[in-house]
């Protein structure tokens, strides 16, 4: 049989002949980027666009990866829909159907290849590619890659690759126009361009946060969202290569690596697969084996001895092997790939309602919070950045997560960023919360999704579950509007559309977890109970809850029940001022500001009535506007500080605890613990206290406070605790300590300690307690207990003073300090704590890091407490 290779060098020997100048392809697969310049412009059937903006029916300059809305703002065509009040300005872009072009240099040795395949990471989303006037390839689903061989309409020299992309709302509209109850989606358009119950983001498989949410803006992206290549290969390439885990075991680990190799015809191939561990040793296998024509499995053995296990951050190092694969015939290598990947089993705890994760057979209390994606304009996302957000959690001892679905799949640095630093991946499949098409075609589009998406994700050990899916199951189940749409469209529509999720979610999105990612646990979707009865609900599966915040009910809902997995909760604040600051400009501002309205999206802009009623409920008044930013972040704080702790001291009833979010995706008024800028809000410093590996919980309630104790050790922890009362004059009330051993992994009450014991007959108004939990001699963990709203509190002047030195200041308290914020005003800066406790006579020295010089952060700092001022 002739080779692989000596085929082709039989055809590109007459091409070499005639054009010896032409750069010499090497022996396997080679890539061409087509990233960069680009040009993008109306398309010319969009008539009515191109007459509306007659400078953009002409080509503009454009940029790949990205979008059209990113092209236009480069270009000052629109304002920044960030700034100010802008966002309606941008909308006409996602109303209007858009051409992109670049020109393609192609040689004849080039086109002596077998193949020359046009590959795109990303085209958002209703796309038709053509090559010199030829079509190739019309697509419908951004979360997917897509492939075709663009030879047939190549040409040696100069050639235009041209992709039209449809407005995704003109598209569908008619569809759903036409429908008398078409599909409950997720938010109504602010900007009448779609009809209320009239939306087309259920029918069509792109980022369901480009419609809007009630964090984020409304901007319908539009363009080649992820890298493009022309790939050139002859007889074989590999189209996929995973590491299966059959087996681990503290004397071996045993693995297969499964190859998918595409070949043109039949014939022998030679694979070698290397494997590099930890400290750099290798072993190799070699196997040979024949490929026919079309897709091929194959699949090599592997044996790692005494194997090094990957352990989320807190329980261990983490470890990464990488493994190595060629593919060649007798004349050579044909192609090439690598992975990383880490050892460790995953196990989902299910039994009687109960809901955790065991990793390494070590059942981990889940500290989290969920992640948005980072910014309207994905491509724009540096590396960067989504190591300032990992880094940033794993600061915060949080160990988790939760990749929400209603965005898209991130990148492959994401997740290896993860891996890195031990931060386990709750990820979601792409569905936000719309009801899903019930067709079989639809289904059939999302399972080369998932299988896609689930392959490339499979390597990295950070990942530890799949969820099918954000909302759409339970709010099919339980909210209101879909109750009323169900019984509007009768009992066979109803069933239609309920056997189509259950087929998606039960079997397609589970069968590709099982088939593409062995040993990774499933669910159905957050909140579910894999359909084992009612979901969202405290006793079985993981939990939702929007009493507080959404329903406004008080904070101290958080402490009336156990949730078996709490997933998302949230409470909102204002983001620091900084930011503030550089979407709102220099003027003055209130908290109905219109400014400040357009930036904040729950209830449609009036979420911050929403704030106030919370204000009212448990703090002081305002005396300026920065103060009320400062009291909107100690809201939030104390109230995700109340529920996670509570959350913590229910283990082994619960086993997780995610709040509401941690991210932004714009400057926004947000549930988010850091903002756009990536300034950490007060509730991230205080997620550090509250998540700590060993943690004091005190609730104080019908005349008594309860003492709990919790530790994320593996192993028993000499420890003591401790509870001393106070009046606001400084004169010690009580003081009660004891000695304890924390048993490893567990959540312990310790006290249930009744006000008269100790607090006397002090005046709770002007008394407060505080407890403390001490290993070795130093306070790991500290809260105080107060008896009435922080807002009834007599407190003292605190006194508070700032001694600097450079970047270095030193905080001292005369009296006790209630959630001591330093505030830089409009100066970017990040402490290294904020909004802590200082009790009379205490000192904190804090680091700053900002770009401005230490004599601006000097004159900037306003110091912030919950007493008043001096």
């Amino acid at each position: 049989m002739v080779s692989f290779r000596a085929r082709r060098i039989a055809a590109l020997s007459g091409a070499a002949l005639l054009f010896a100048s032409a750069p010499a392809l090497s022996a396997g697969r080679d890539t061409i980027a087509l990233d960069g310049p680009w040009q993008a412009r109306i398309d010319p059937r969009d008539s009515a666009a191109a007459k509306a903006h007659p400078q953009e029916a002409d080509w503009f300059a454009a940029h790949v990866p990205g979008s059209v809305q990113q092209d236009l703002i480069a270009a000052k065509r629109v304002p920044d829909p960030f700034k100010g009040t802008n966002e309606a300005a941008i909308q006409w872009a996602g109303l209007t159907s858009w051409q992109f072009r670049r020109v393609i240099d192609v040689t004849p040795a080039m086109l002596a290849r077998d193949h020359l395949d046009l590959v795109f990471e990303g085209l958002d989303t209703f796309a038709t590619i053509s090559v010199n006037g030829t079509r190739l390839l019309s697509t419908g689903n951004a979360h997917r890659r897509w492939r075709v061989d663009a030879k047939p309409a190549l040409r040696a020299g100069r050639n235009e690759l041209l992709i039209e992309i449809a407005s995704p709302i003109r598209t569908l509209q008619p569809q759903v126009l036409a429908d008398a109850n078409p599909l409950p989606g997720e938010y109504e358009s602010a900007f009448g361009d779609e009809p209320k119950g009239k939306q087309t983001s259920p029918y069509i498989r792109k980022p369901k946060y480009h419609y809007g949410w009630d964090w984020g803006p409304r901007i319908v992206s539009i363009g080649i969202w992820r890298a493009v290549r022309l790939e050139g290969w002859d007889d074989a390439r590999v189209d996929g290569f995973r590491i299966d885990q059959e087996a681990l075991n503290q004397a071996e680990a045993r693995l297969v690596a499964r190859y998918r190799i595409v070949a043109d015809e039949d014939g022998d191939v030679r694979l070698r697969t290397t494997l590099t561990a930890p400290d750099g040793t290798e072993q190799t296998v070699e196997r040979t084996a024949h490929v026919a024509a079309g897709a091929n499995e194959v699949s090599v053995p592997l044996a790692v001895a005494a194997p090094r296990r990957w352990w989320p951050v807190g329980y261990g190092d983490q470890p990464l092997y990488r493994v190595e694969g060629s593919v060649a015939d007798a004349e050579g290598e044909i192609d090439r790939v690598e992975r990383k990947i880490g050892l460790r089993t995953v196990e989902l705890i299910r039994k009687d309602g109960s809901f955790g994760f065991k990793v390494n057979d070590v059942p981990i209390f889940a500290k989290g919070a969920n992640l948005i994606p980072f910014d309207m304009f994905p491509a724009r996302v540096p590396t960067a950045q989504m190591r300032h957000l990992v880094e940033s959690a794993r600061d915060a001892n949080m160990n988790m997560i939760r990749i929400w679905g209603g965005g898209y799949y991130l990148d492959d640095t994401f997740y290896e960023i993860a891996d890195e630093l031990g931060m386990m991946i709750w990820q979601d499949f792409m569905f936000g919360g719309s009801v899903t098409p019930p067709e079989a075609a639809f289904r059939h589009d999302v399972q080369i999704e998932a299988e896609e998406q689930v392959e490339r994700l499979q390597p990295h050990p950070s990942v530890v579950v799949w969820a099918g899916n954000n909302e759409v199951l339970s709010g099919w189940e339980n909210w209101s509007d879909r109750k009323a749409y169900k019984k509007k469209v009768g009992a066979d529509e109803q069933e239609r559309i309920g056997v189509g999720m259950a087929v998606l979610f039960d079997r397609v999105l589970r069968d590709a977890v099982l088939t593409r990612s062995p040993g990774i646990p499933y669910w159905p979707g957050s909140p579910s109970t894999d359909y084992e009865g009612p979901t969202d609900t405290d006793k079985d599966g993981d939990r939702h809850f929007w009493d507080v915040w959404s329903g406004s009910k008080p904070v101290e809902r958080y402490l009336d029940s156990c949730p078996r997995f709490m997933s998302e909760y949230g409470f909102q604040a204002m983001p620091d001022l900084s930011t503030i600051r550089n979407f709102a400009g220099k003027g003055a501002l209130a908290i109905d500001s219109p400014v400040l309205k357009a930036h904040q999206k729950f209830l449609a802009g009036e979420g911050n009535a929403r704030l106030q009623m919370y204000l009212d409920q448990r703090l002081r008044p305002a005396r300026d506007f920065a103060d009320l930013v400062y009291l909107t972040q100690v809201n939030q704080a104390q109230a995700i500080d109340m529920a996670a702790r509570h959350h913590r001291a229910c283990r082994p009833v619960t086993m997780g605890s995610l709040f509401w979010q941690l991210n932004d995706t714009w400057p926004a008024i947000s549930w988010a613990s850091i903002d756009y800028e990536g300034q950490w809000k007060l509730l991230h410093h205080a997620t550090r206290r509250f998540f700590a590996p060993q943690a004091i919980v005190t609730e104080h309630r019908n005349g008594s406070t309860r003492v709990a104790l919790v530790s994320d050790a593996t192993t028993p922890v000499q420890a003591e605790w401790r509870i001393r009362a106070f009046d606001m004059a400084g004169k010690p009330l009580a003081d009660r300590r004891e000695a304890i051993v924390l048993a490893p992994l567990s959540a312990r009450d310790v006290a249930a300690i009744p006000d008269a014991e100790l607090f006397a007959d002090a005046d709770p108004k002007a008394s407060y307690g505080v407890a403390e939990l001490l290993v070795d001699g130093r306070s790991v963990s500290r809260t105080i207990i107060e008896r009435v709203a922080p807002k009834d509190m007599d407190y003292a002047p605190p006194g508070l003073s700032a001694r600097w030195d450079g970047k270095t200041v030193t905080i001292t308290a005369k009296a006790l300090a209630r959630a001591v914020m330093l505030d830089f005003g409009a100066v970017a800066a990040q402490p290294s704590d904020d909004g802590f406790d200082l009790l009379p006579g205490e000192s904190v020295t804090i680091e700053v890091r900002s770009d401005a010089s230490a004599a601006a952060l000097r004159r900037a700092l306003t110091l912030r407490s919950l007493g008043p001022q001096a």
